[in-house]
């Protein structure tokens, strides 16, 4: 319920905070006093439209902050919780109003679009007037209330889930139809490309392992042609070994016929010899480690030429082309399996399809029951809210052609106001008192069912008196069991029947004496007992309409 309201600096309201009781709450008070500002503040604290002429004049900003108490599983904690908000203890509304028409909203103190506090608001607390029937104007909203007077709401839900299944079947045969479809205009090329690929076959990391083999063998490459040279210069026909191998033997025959002129020389010969041995074997181990194959490096070359023209073919990198495989294979098997598959997933819709059927049909049988039944309670409220030439009617329009989540039917509240007259929806045919007493009467047949947990009706019982008035007070007090009621009323009778009664007043404000300021008072017994006689009486109240307020608050004690 509404625990607390805080305003500050709204209109004529300077500074106000106020607690709420559980049970049924009147405000009252003279015509022009700002019994629209405070209701003005709460809606704007529900997330209602902001606008910068709410702000108290000469202030730059203004700000209102509603308390509620409800429980841990409600809908409105549920939802600010799903977004994030810690919602610990109470809720806490806050919004900030600024002279240059912008608002800030936040929901225990944390910063929230103002569109969520709208949502959430919408859970906690209904405001309805005459101009604001907002139960009796949106025919989603009749259906809703219908299935919360049925108790449907549980079966609701299943026959929306059996609808998403429903058409998530639907969407899942037309895509494969459609993928069937594309995949058989081009069965030629596919099956093709898919022979092309399997012949391929590229695996995954194939490209850079192939550079990489391809890049070593072509340095290999390099490196042998010097070393072949090099090889062939010191063992082929040119090599120098012979010559030299020859010119130290004939020196050394020479070297004896004269001493000590050739040995030094054919010692260096001798030497250079051994070299040039050491050389040529250091060069055919220098080609045995290259290990370079031309033929390797050839079908090295040609598998990564192969792969690099498949990638160009098919528009991909090289690295996409196992996984184009796969999908050409994919597509492929769904061509060739098509059929079936499309057979498998028709059968698969037929079956959620009757499933819904069954279901918004049983759902939709239950509706007309429970329409008949919504009809009739609230029938019998009318006669005694002056009501009683009037009839009520639960149109309930079942077309299972024009089936949604909320199941086949159409659900429309229509009145006759007056025998003889055609009947027709509510909000065309019934006045705005009229719509009003309507509402009352549908809230009390639905009791705590459908309803925010704070209903605030707004001089619902204007242009009416005595009997009437009487019979919206007790409906209200009859409410006011189940959730709380917060009313705005002209009527001693409903005033009367309140468990607190707040009064609201213009005065001198406490801050600006040449400034108005609104008021608003919790009123003891006494007090009561005179703003009702007042009620009674108007301006000049008098002894006989005080011993009829007396008489008036002992009757709904």
């Amino acid at each position: 319920m509404l625990s607390q309201i805080s305003i500050r600096d709204i209109v004529l309201i300077e500074r106000l905070d106020l607690s709420f009781d559980a049970g049924l709450s009147v405000l009252t008070g003279e015509t022009g006093a700002g019994k629209s500002i405070l209701l003005d503040s709460l809606s704007l604290a529900l997330g209602g439209r902001g606008d910068g002429s709410l702000v108290r004049h000469g202030g730059d900003k203004g700000q209102v902050t509603a308390v509620f108490d409800v429980g841990m599983g409600h809908p409105a904690r549920i939802m600010i919780r799903e977004n994030g908000i810690d919602d610990d203890g109470d809720l806490i509304f806050r919004r900030v109003q600024s002279a240059d028409g912008r608002t800030k909203a936040y929901v225990n103190d944390q910063p929230v679009s103002v569109q969520l506090m709208r949502q959430a608001g919408q859970l906690l607390v209904e405001i309805h007037g005459q101009h604001d029937d907002r139960a009796l104007v949106d025919t989603h909203a009749h259906r809703t209330l219908l299935d919360a007077f049925g108790g449907l709401a549980e079966e609701a839900e299943n026959v929306a889930g059996l609808y998403r299944v429903w058409k998530d079947a639907e969407r899942t045969l037309r895509k494969h139809r459609e993928k069937v479809e594309a995949a058989a205009r081009e069965a030629d090329y596919l099956r093709s490309s898919v022979d092309e690929l399997e012949t391929l076959s590229p695996q995954d990391g194939e490209e850079d392992d192939l550079a990489e083999r391809r890049s070593r063998m072509m340095k290999a490459e390099r490196i042998a042609v010097d070393i072949n040279e090099a090889s062939e210069f010191l063992n082929g026909n040119a090599s120098p070994v012979p010559l030299i191998a020859s010119l130290v033997r004939r020196l050394e025959r020479k070297s004896h016929e004269a001493p000590g002129l050739l040995e030094e020389t054919v010692e260096y010969l001798d030497t250079a010899l051994n070299h040039l041995s050491d050389a040529q074997m250091a060069v055919e181990a220098a080609l045995r480690k290259t290990e370079y194959d031309p033929k390797e490096l050839e079908r090295v070359e040609e598998r990564l030429f192969a792969l690099r023209a498949a990638a160009r073919k098919y528009s991909v990198p090289v690295t996409a082309l196992p996984a184009l495989a796969v999908k050409m294979i994919s597509d492929l098997a769904d061509l060739d399996a098509g059929e079936e598959k499309l057979k498998q997933l028709d059968a698969q819709l037929g079956l959620a399809k009757r499933a819904f059927d069954a279901a918004a049909a049983a759902l939709s049988a239950k509706r007309h029951n429970t329409a008949t039944a919504l009809s009739e309670a609230v029938m019998a409220e009318l006669p005694a809210l002056k009501l009683e030439r009037a009839r009520f009617m639960v149109e309930v329009t079942s077309d299972p052609d024009a089936a949604t989540a909320d199941g086949i039917d159409v659900v429309e509240f229509h009145v006759q106001t007056n025998p003889g007259t055609r009947p027709g929806p509510i909000m065309k045919v019934a006045s705005g008192g009229e719509l009003s007493r309507f509402l009352l009467a549908l809230k009390v047949a639905l009791a705590d069912r459908g309803s925010a947990p704070t209903l605030v009706f707004d001089e619902i019982d204007t242009g009416v008196g005595g009997a009437v008035a009487d019979a919206i007070g007790q409906r209200l007090k009859r409410l006011s069991k189940t959730v709380q009621v917060l009313s705005v009323t002209h009527a001693p009778q409903v005033a009367a029947r309140a468990a607190t009664h707040l009064l609201i007043s213009k005065g001198p404000s406490a801050e600006k004496s040449e400034a108005i300021a609104t008021r608003v008072a919790r009123m003891d017994d006494r007090a009561r007992t005179e703003e009702i006689a007042r009620m009674l009486a108007g301006a000049s109240v008098t002894d006989e309409a005080r011993a009829a307020a007396v008489r008036l608050l002992a009757g709904n004690v």
